[in-house]
Formats: C-alpha cells, structure tokens, sequence
C-alpha cells in the first residue's frame, strides 16, 4: 500500500510552495507557545526540497520559535493560574511539575537542553515566564538551543540532498508503515500498563 509516497509527493510540493515561509514562520512561533506539532516537520522537507536554501529556513524556524517562546514566557508571567487547571485537564500537570523541578535544580541551562531536545518546548516556556526567570538570560538560552537544533536539521538535510530524498524517497512506505506500528505499541504499551 503506498499511502505514505502519495503524502510524501505533497508534502514535497508543498514544501516548495512560495508562501512555505511564512507558514514556517508561523508554525515556529505558535508552536513554543501553545501549538502541538514542531517545525521540523516543515523544515525537513523544505530543506530537502530546496538545499541551497536551508540555512535560511533554519534562522527563520529559529527566530520565530524564539519570539514564540517569549509569548510563551508572556503567557507563563501573566497568565499562570488561570492556566494550571487547562494544562491539567490536558494531562500535562505532572509534567509541569516535573519542568518546575528542572528549572530549581537547572536554571537557565534547561532553556538551553528544551530548545535542543524534542521535548515540548512550550512547557519550559511557560514555566520560564512563571517561575519570572530573567528574560534576558531566557532569550539566549532558548536562541542558541533552538538554534543549535533547527540548524542541524536543516544542515543535515542540505549535505544529504538528492541522496538522503532519494533514499527517503524509496523507503518512505516501509518507514511510514514501521513508525504507525511503533505508535501503536507504544499505545498498547501505555494502555496495558498505566
């Protein structure tokens, strides 16, 4: 069944599109805020698509992810309690309270390690603004981590080029089909044992 080749030649085509920028850009800013999915599902293929231009998508994904964060870190400072029973009722409490843990034990070293990690961003975000960490310190961190991340993905993408898309190109099926019955069993997992 090749369901993941036709929605890899879109993705591609999409990727290419002249406003792709720009939904980049958005999807950065709202994504270290309040937005579930992360960019890199848009970086990746646009700089597969087009190479030459991946560094440039790469400060694009890193600057608006930074100002998203600081909505974030808005949001955290003004917003908190008003927040807490929404991100609870989400299943996110446990969480926050782990990332209030980090930030005593860390500081601003864990800004650095989310804007790296594939961690949700957001929640450090937010609890940054929270917890009324200094903003300068925050925005430095949250640049270099998440400029570290994003320019390696783009880098990668742009060494690897027509190889890397013409492998991904051949496998992108199996791939599919391997990372649908990883979820599933990580939700069979989660089910059976919670």
């Amino acid at each position: 069944m090749k369901l993941f080749s036709a929605l890899y030649e879109k993705t591609m085509r999409w990727s290419k599109h002249p406003h792709a920028p720009k939904y980049l850009s958005a999807m950065s800013f709202a994504e270290s805020s309040f937005f579930p999915i992360p960019p890199d599902v848009m970086l990746m293929p646009m700089s597969l698509a087009t190479p030459q231009k991946a560094f440039y998508f790469a400060w694009l994904t890193t600057l608006f992810s930074v100002l998203g964060g600081v909505l974030g870190y808005v949001i955290g400072y003004w917003a908190m309690d008003l927040l807490l029973p929404v991100i609870e009722s989400i299943g996110y409490g446990d969480k926050m309270q782990r990332v209030e843990a980090f930030f005593a034990e860390y500081g601003v070293w864990i800004i650095f390690m989310a804007g790296f990690s594939p961690v949700p961003y957001k929640l450090f975000t937010i609890t940054a603004g929270a917890s009324s960490m200094a903003l300068l310190p925050f925005i430095i961190a949250s640049f270099i981590g998440r400029g570290a991340r994003f320019f390696l993905v783009a880098g990668i993408m742009k060494w690897g080029g027509q190889k890397m898309e013409a492998t991904i190109r051949k496998w992108v099926d199996w791939l599919g089909w391997v990372f649908v019955a990883l979820i599933t069993g990580y939700i069979a997992f989660k089910v059976y044992f919670s």
